[in-house]
């Protein structure tokens, strides 16, 4: 990954697409990854070859929604 650090809070309405762009003469083929929501776009740049990179994104992903998810029931339970 080139270097660049930012932050972006994810809300309920953050949406994600993913575009495949085939090749054409001036660039090879790749895929963009968008997640955005009302102001603003973050776009990974995804070539071929990187797809454990994706994958690794994936992977993290899921741990961090599945750690959310122990948090909520852990605040729920806290308020029953």
């Amino acid at each position: 990954m080139k270097t660049l650090t930012t932050s972006a809070h994810l809300e309920p309405d953050t949406t994600s697409r993913v575009t495949v762009f085939d090749e054409t003469d001036e660039t090879g083929c790749f895929v963009s990854l968008r997640i955005g929501g009302e102001l603003i776009d973050i776009a990974l740049i995804a070539r071929p070859g990187t797809a454990d990179a994706l994958r690794a994104l994936a992977r993290a992903a899921d741990e961090a929604a599945s750690a959310l998810d122990r948090i909520s029931e852990s605040a729920l339970e806290a308020t029953a």
